[in-house]
């Protein structure tokens, strides 16, 4: 939107994502948030934003609270104006509970909104980005949008089981146009019928890709690209530290994008060290609701912790 500004780091490349920025009610064992901002987009946006700017693409209805634009643009380094508020349409919302493990959720409510809509209009100025990420959301409507970026240098896919479940023919052809895609490791099973997670990213890699990545969560991360494999630990968080796990694959997958678009650089090694940005980016996510965790720390904060994940991992 016009007043929005952010910062701008000459070295980084042009980083875009386009998905959801929504209205999010939670409850944990810790207790309930209501009405808090959510959603794909504005997750990996805050978390990028520590390592490059980002450029949002997304829609929101009349009900998004003016509070929740305030906490975006308190990201400096996240650009806003490509986010559509629609005065005749209503914002993305999603009501959820997690059992007492903190892994497994269920979804008590969701209102589509604006996602029952035409997708978001891009942007002139959006048109040189080179790194894209197409956060969760129907694979046909991903595919539609990486089409206005025929000379991206990097565009990389996140998906989810529904999309597999209902969607599989449109996820097939996206994976033909992606360089990398970002997935959780019951949905690498599912897609591939394979349950070994290096077997699996293998399967997909055969369907266009050059690298995938699947998530396990507290067990970490693993690499899976044309020129190798490489595996990355979870940042060691004890169960009382989990506030709220909401949003903690967005961050990750903000944090991995946002070091590379910061070194313009695409080899598996760089996408190594990306995974580890990723994780410890992600671990302040879930130590609050929301993005409030987020909100509150600097780039020093992550970097402090990285060096503590590295010591403890052994990561370069």
């Amino acid at each position: 939107m016009p007043g929005d500004t952010c910062w701008v780091y000459s070295a980084a490349m042009p980083l875009l994502v386009t998905g959801t920025v929504g209205i999010d009610t939670v409850e944990t064992p810790s207790g309930r948030a209501e009405r808090v901002l959510g959603g794909s987009c504005a997750y990996f946006a805050a978390a990028a934003s520590f390592h490059a700017p980002v450029r949002v693409v997304a829609a929101v209805g009349r009900d998004w609270p003016e509070k929740h634009r305030s906490v975006l643009r308190g990201f400096k380094n996240v650009d806003l104006r490509g986010l559509e508020v629609r005065a005749n349409s209503t914002t993305f919302a999603w009501h959820g509970r997690y059992k007492a493990n903190m892994n497994d959720r269920e979804t008590l409510s969701t209102h589509l909104g604006v996602l029952d809509e035409k997708p978001p209009a891009i942007p002139q100025e959006y048109a040189d980005s080179d790194f894209i990420f197409l956060a969760n959301t129907h694979p046909a409507v991903q595919l539609e949008f990486l089409r206005h970026f025929p000379k991206r240098r990097l565009a990389v896919a996140d998906t989810m089981d529904l999309w597999i479940k209902i969607a599989r023919k449109e996820l097939e052809q996206l994976l033909k146009e992606v360089d990398g895609v970002v997935l959780n490791y019951s949905e690498a099973e599912q897609l591939t019928g394979v349950s070994n997670a290096v077997t699996a990213c293998r399967r997909i890699l055969e369907m266009g890709p050059a690298f995938a990545v699947n998530k396990k969560g507290e067990h970490g991360a693993i690499l899976v690209h044309r020129d190798g494999v490489a595996t990355m630990p979870a940042y060691p968080a004890e169960l009382h530290q989990v506030v709220d796990p909401t949003g903690a694959g967005d961050s990750f997958a903000g944090g991995m994008m946002g070091y590379l678009a910061s070194v313009s650089r695409t080899d598996v090694k760089s996408l190594q060290t990306a995974i580890a940005w990723g994780t410890v980016t992600a671990s302040f996510t879930i130590e609050s609701y929301g993005l409030d965790r987020l909100a509150q720390i600097k780039r020093s904060d992550i970097d402090a912790r990285m060096k503590l994940f590295q010591a403890a991992a052994r990561v370069g």
